[in-house]
């Protein structure tokens, strides 16, 4: 159950073509969004369509994989825990991001 705190699954399709990236410490990373569609009835009976873009991380061998075998538009499972985290731009102003760091991945079209 400890493990299920923060706990994130997503289906939903590639919005870029991944590229591998290095830290300044050399550990491999690939960075991607992944879109999901929710529809719902407005008051007047249309059906809108809502997307959501979620950016997700891939460390070490996940990122190898990803990199390789991922492309935009692909439909995949990601499984992994949400992290925020922040910093201060080249201009000083502090900004706040959210990731996804993920621990799981399923290709499930190609």
């Amino acid at each position: 159950m400890k493990n299920m705190r923060n706990k994130v699954q997503l289906i939903g399709n590639v919005g870029n073509d991944p590229e591998l990236e290095l830290t300044k410490n050399g550990k491999k990373f690939v960075k991607l969004s992944i879109a999901t569609n929710n529809t719902y009835t407005n008051k007047d009976g249309e059906k809108i369509k809502d997307t959501q873009w979620h950016p997700v991380l891939f460390w070490g061998k996940k990122a190898e994989i990803a990199e390789k075998h991922i492309v935009k538009g692909q439909e995949i499972y990601v499984e992994g825990s949400l992290n925020y985290r922040n910093y201060e731009d080249d201009n000083g102003v502090k900004k706040y991001v959210f990731e996804i760091i993920s621990n799981d991945l399923l290709l499930l079209n190609n």
